[in-house]
């Protein structure tokens, strides 16, 4: 009873349509949850509330059917996408209204979106790399930081008497330059500080040079090397190794020499 039931649901689990619901489903969740943000009638907070339910039955529901088919259950929450997954589910469970932890029912709601990221292999890949990039992410920002606070400290000594509602200290003098590095009119502080000093436009050509052309390429490509990375080893995943292969035909030949010694016999 328990195989054919387990048999019934991974065939439910693997059918393409079902697939296509959940992501119809997190999408819905996702609309349903904007418009909560808007003023809306006695009946559209009705039908919203219909909905959430559905939405979390549904969740509920996707959730138990992927745990039952998994081989090996032990090893299901050490998944992190599924922990996230069963955590959304379950916080989503908690009453949004009439309850003390009403504010963290409606948040997690918002986190539903993300369930999409668990659905879409290619996703898991993109945040996977992201994740794994980090590490020497950390020592390229680093290095940045450093950039940022000298180039910090220097706007902050020399055009300070400018503007100091821009370069007062050097904590808004980096937030200036942050400004400054995405281009958000920076000609404007430019040509501000060179009606004072002439050749200041070195600072910021310098500036820009090492954090928007410099650093921010390469923390561009260190994430796109680890995601060549994370692609590969899904590939790997899905096609048979050579070691594999080569245990298949050594059992397909014991297979043939026992199949010969018996028809000689």
């Amino acid at each position: 009873m328990y195989q054919n039931t387990k048999a019934a649901f991974t065939k439910l689990k693997n059918n393409k349509f079902f697939e296509l619901s959940v992501i119809c489903v997190i999408i819905i969740s996702a609309l349903e949850i904007g418009a909560k943000t808007f003023p809306l009638s006695n009946t559209a907070v009705s039908i919203t509330s219909l909905l959430d339910t559905f939405i979390t039955v549904f969740f509920l529901f996707e959730i138990s059917i992927r745990f039952l088919t998994d081989d090996n259950k032990k090893h299901f929450f050490k998944s992190g996408w599924n922990v996230f997954d069963t955590l959304v589910v379950v916080i989503s469970l908690i009453p949004v209204n009439d309850s003390e932890m009403a504010l963290l029912a409606r948040l997690v709601r918002v986190f539903r979106v993300l369930r999409m990221v668990s659905v879409v292999p290619e996703l898991r890949v993109l945040i996977n790399s992201l994740i794994k990039a980090l590490p020497q992410l950390g020592y390229v920002v680093l290095l940045m930081f450093i950039i940022f606070y000298i180039y910090a400290a220097i706007g902050s000594f020399l055009f300070s008497t400018i503007n100091p509602v821009l370069w007062g200290d050097i904590a808004i003098s980096m937030l200036t330059l942050f400004r400054v590095m995405t281009f958000e009119d920076w000609t404007d502080i430019q040509y501000e500080t060179m009606e004072v000093y002439p050749y200041s436009w070195i600072y910021y050509m310098t500036f820009i040079f090492f954090t928007a052309f410099a650093f921010l390429n390469m923390v561009i490509g260190i994430v796109v090397n680890v995601m060549e990375e994370e692609h590969a080893k899904e590939k790997n995943k899905n096609e048979p190794s050579l070691s594999e292969l080569k245990q298949e035909i050594s059992e397909l030949k014991s297979l043939i020499l026992q199949l010969d010694e018996k028809q000689k016999q």
